[in-house]
């Protein structure tokens, strides 16, 4: 697999001229010892490349690459701080621009200087990646994701912006398709209705950069299944363990008999807790499931009414009370 995040999966084939590669073939050996190993040793305090075995200098003025410790800082102390900070991967170009400090004593000459420094130094096209993955941090951050998943999207989309792709589309359409992409492939799912809310899109405007993005792009985008909502929502929902086992077991059922074939993994989750949480004596008003879940009232209902009609061959009639099941 290519070491580009989100390769295509339909490499575009390069009609141009080859790039030179140096050859890694060509050995450094001493002409006089001629041995297969040779024992070259760098002598950085002369700058020489000599021959360990019979002193043959076999080149000069190479360069330095150990670490370098002086002290450059204008007070007294150690200062080993040599370069900038690390280079970021998600951003193009050097990176090893010189920044002008802000602060002046308040005259202000500073602060312009540093205004027209940076207009002057900007990489096109920086601007607006810088600003799409402050986007995606914070969405990140509203829906308590990890640092993990915003890095893939911040990858996925700096990808979108390489190859050109969803020209037309806005920013935040992108932004919530990568979210959402990024999700699936760390096996921390969100709902379509989760990432509208954080981003404003419309679930069809995400819903087609999704598609488009997976035509597109290598992923590892798995399905979503009713069974991985289903720790959360119990959690969001404050329900006990057995019940949420409950919840599991009805689904694993439920999948097995078809007996909510065609509803969406979201309604099959909604409808199992809150037939798990009948059953314990602790049953969740339809309306706070359909908070947690993003699923409506009357399609709960309706999924609840269809698992009620099938209970004896969901439920084990000598482990659960029917009679604790609300009619629908």
């Amino acid at each position: 697999m290519s070491n580009i995040p989100f390769p295509r999966l339909k490499p575009q084939v390069d009609v141009g001229p080859k790039q030179i590669l140096p050859d890694l073939n060509i050995r450094l050996i001493c002409p006089d010892c001629k041995q297969q190993i040779p024992n070259i040793v760098e002598e950085f305090a002369s700058g020489d490349l000599v021959c360990g075995d019979c002193g043959l200098v076999l080149g000069d003025r190479i360069i330095d690459t150990r670490s370098e410790w002086r002290t450059f800082a204008n007070d007294d102390g150690d200062d080993p701080s040599r370069v900038g900070s690390a280079a970021n991967p998600l951003l193009d170009g050097s990176q090893l621009d010189t920044v002008i400090s802000r602060r002046d004593g308040g005259s202000g000459t500073a602060r312009d200087l540093n205004k027209i420094h940076g207009k002057a130094n900007a990489v096109k096209g920086e601007k607006n990646l810088i600003q799409a993955y402050q986007q995606i941090t914070a969405m990140s951050d509203s829906i308590g994701l990890t640092r993990l998943i915003a890095d893939i999207a911040k990858q996925l989309y700096k990808r979108v912006e390489e190859e050109k792709l969803l020209r037309g589309k806005s920013t935040e359409s992108i932004i919530a398709a990568c979210i959402f992409i990024a999700c699936r492939q760390e096996n921390v799912p969100r709902t379509f209705k989760e990432i509208c809310v954080i981003t404003r899109v419309p679930k069809k405007e995400i819903g087609r950069c999704f598609k488009t993005l997976i035509r597109t792009f290598e992923t590892n985008v798995t399905t979503m299944t009713s069974e991985d909502l289903m720790s959360r929502f119990c959690s969001m929902l404050k329900l006990r363990m057995e019940i949420q086992k409950t919840a599991l077991e009805l689904t694993v059922k439920t999948k097995e008999l078809g007996t909510l074939a065609g509803k969406s993994p979201v309604s099959v989750a909604a409808a199992c807790i809150y037939m798990a949480s009948c059953l314990y004596n602790q049953p969740q008003s339809t309306k706070d499931v359909a908070q947690v879940t993003g699923v409506s009232e009357v399609t709960i209902k309706n999924s609840y009414k269809l698992l009620y009609g099938e209970k004896e061959r969901l439920l084990d009639k000598k482990k659960y009370d029917y009679n604790n099941l609300l009619s629908p």
